[in-house]
């Protein structure tokens, strides 16, 4: 089945279609050009939603970074202890990986700066803000102990961000939900009070 019978919002397959190049080859190794041969769509209906690759690419980044605020939002509103809320996070991070290859590594791998340049580092993004006030809510409760906002939220999210990294890679073999709970334990001991 062709990309285009699967997508008949034009402006959804040119960046279903762009985040399957980006993550392939590379921004700087696709072009237009390559979108529209992929999508077989004409270049003018390219241009007609985004008046540049770099657009193309800032709004892919908006789009995923919406949808990954969106999902951490839900996780870490509900009523739950902040340990279960974190362990959420980290089962929400996992299944995203498993079942959005491209989307994850679009948003974890890309050096979004050199094609971005006005975007802040993606660890200043809002799903990464959320998981560091989660931090910072712990901190605050007593639950975890009282250290640098910035060296408390990696050593608890930066072990599943690691593993996600290992698994895009080809490093990992088995599907990151079956090692969530060791994980887990151990980054949260590293910061529990």
């Amino acid at each position: 089945m062709s990309i285009r019978k699967r997508h008949p919002d034009p402006r959804r397959l040119i960046l279903d279609t762009a985040l399957a190049l980006f993550t392939r080859h590379g921004y700087f190794n696709c072009s237009v050009h390559d979108i529209r041969k992929t999508a077989d769509i004409s270049i003018g209906a390219i241009y007609h939603h985004f008046p540049s690759k770099e657009s193309i690419a800032k709004a892919l980044y908006d789009d995923l970074v919406s949808q990954m605020s969106g999902a951490i939002s839900d996780v870490i509103e509900n009523d739950q202890s902040l340990e279960e809320r974190c362990r959420a996070v980290f089962c929400l991070l996992f299944e995203l990986t498993e079942e959005q290859p491209d989307r994850m590594s679009f948003i974890l791998h890309a050096r979004h700066r050199e094609f971005l340049p006005s975007e802040p580092p993606v660890c200043s993004a809002r799903p990464f803000r959320l998981m560091r006030d989660l931090v910072k809510e712990g901190m605050d409760q007593g639950v975890l102990r009282p250290l640098d906002l910035t060296l408390a939220s990696a050593c608890l999210f930066g072990p599943p961000i690691r593993m996600i990294q290992l698994r895009l890679d080809g490093l990992i073999e088995e599907p990151l939900p079956l090692n969530l709970e060791p994980l887990f334990q151990a980054a949260w001991r590293s910061v529990a009070a």
